[in-house]
């Protein structure tokens, strides 16, 4: 069974570069292939790695729901999501990636979720590591169209507004009964220097234990600002080596070492 990280948090803190940083860092272990799912309908994580999507979940889901009653002769539903759901998989050299994409629309998903959710979990088990890239909302783990969570990972920054929305994550995971066996907070875009007391009183306040801070990176915001990929950072990026640590962390606590 693959170990499974999710990404959350507010938009602007960073979480898809954060996310994007976890799967090169597992990548370059060496010790198993990554499959990345953005499942965040902004979707965007495939730039940050280097990828291109054609196709994504959602596209296919409203697909079969138009087409479900003039598919082929002894083509089945569940044919026709298997083949399109292999048509949505981005494979690449070490990482493979999966775009949800938009949201339901007025129609009765259930059915198809089913079947996609069934073949997801299939698909996960060809992967040592699997990391999603969630809205803040965590509708796609709400939803359960993936299987159980090892680590959720809620990226803030220092602002009140940003650990304000960490807590929401954090008790919403709560609220939703989600089954996530840990859950850690992370710090983005660090300035360097001691945090002041009043936000380390947020940051308590958040109720996640901080498992690690990343620094402001220049060059991570000069690849970013180029819409160049993560796979072009050097290894002596500070927000790399500290994600590496986070990563060393998280499957060690979380028992995926």
């Amino acid at each position: 069974m693959a170990f499974t990280i999710a990404v959350a948090g507010k938009g602007g803190v960073g979480k898809t570069t954060v996310a994007g940083l976890i799967v090169r860092e597992l990548v370059e272990r060496g010790d198993g292939p990554v499959l990345a799912i953005d499942a965040d309908p902004n979707t965007n994580f495939h730039q940050v790695l280097g990828l291109t999507v054609e196709r994504t979940i959602g596209e296919l889901r409203e697909e079969t729901l138009q087409r479900i009653k003039d598919l082929p002769p002894g083509v089945t539903k569940d044919q026709y999501l298997e083949y399109g759901l292999q048509q949505c998989l981005v494979e690449s050299n070490g990482v493979d990636l999966l775009a949800m994409g938009r949201g339901e629309g007025p129609f009765c998903y259930c059915a198809v979720n089913h079947v996609l959710r069934r073949y997801i979990d299939i698909l996960s088990k060809n992967y040592k590591y699997v990391v999603l890239d969630n809205e803040a909302g965590l509708e796609h783990l709400s939803r359960r169209t993936t299987q159980d969570v090892d680590v959720l990972l809620v990226i803030s920054d220092a602002t009140p507004v940003a650990l304000q929305a960490a807590a929401r994550i954090n008790r919403l995971a709560d609220e939703l009964q989600l089954r996530i066996h840990k859950r850690f907070l992370v710090l983005n875009h660090v300035s360097a220097g001691v945090q002041s007391e009043r936000v380390m009183d947020k940051i308590t306040q958040v109720g996640l234990s901080l498992v690690g801070e990343i620094p402001k990176d220049e060059a991570l915001l000069r690849l970013s600002f180029e819409g160049k990929p993560l796979s072009e950072l050097s290894s002596a990026s500070p927000a790399k080596v500290a994600v590496k640590e986070i990563v060393e962390k998280i499957l060690r606590d979380g028992g995926g070492s």
